[in-house]
């Protein structure tokens, strides 16, 4: 079934990046924004809220990171929200070419390492490793809730 979605998807957008299976980076092929960490190397824990507020925005509780080259960190993320959110981590270009194919495929499944979907309640870890220095993006990309302001930012500096 994924490969499927994905084949249509590719057929959909015919882009080069979605063509050569870069699609949000889950598909072996490496992400600028880093790589998959390994928990007993993590320096840093960042706890991290995905929520809705009552004038309808929908929010991440930090929204701004800023990290070092090379660090490990452990991202503990909580959904204390009434809906289904997301938290992917990756380019600022990656993000938005990844919000136009949820608009068109809302219901796509993702595997993806730099990314973790939680229903209401629920909490999740992502564990990364920061192997370039740059500015990144963290955004819910379910339809409508980066519009609704449920992005961020991400700083990696060298030292």
């Amino acid at each position: 079934m994924k490969a499927q979605i994905f084949g249509l998807l590719v057929a959909a957008l015919a882009t080069p990046s979605l063509a050569g299976g870069n699609h949000a980076g889950g598909h072996g092929e490496a992400l600028a924004v880093g790589e998959p960490g390994k928990q007993a190397n993590a320096t840093q824990t960042i706890q991290v809220t995905m929520k809705e507020t009552d004038d309808g925005k929908m929010i991440f509780t930090p929204s701004t990171f800023k990290v070092r080259k090379g660090q490990t960190v452990r991202f503990a993320i909580k959904n204390a929200g009434e809906l289904d959110h997301e938290f992917v981590l990756d380019q600022e270009d990656k993000i938005m070419e990844h919000k136009a194919v949820m608009e068109k495929f809302p219901e796509m499944e993702h595997d993806d390492p730099n990314a973790i979907r939680l229903a209401a309640g629920e909490s999740g870890e992502i564990i990364w490793k920061f192997t370039n220095d740059g500015a990144f993006k963290i955004a819910c990309l379910v339809p409508g809730h980066y519009d609704a302001g449920m992005h961020g930012d991400v700083t990696v500096a060298n030292k």
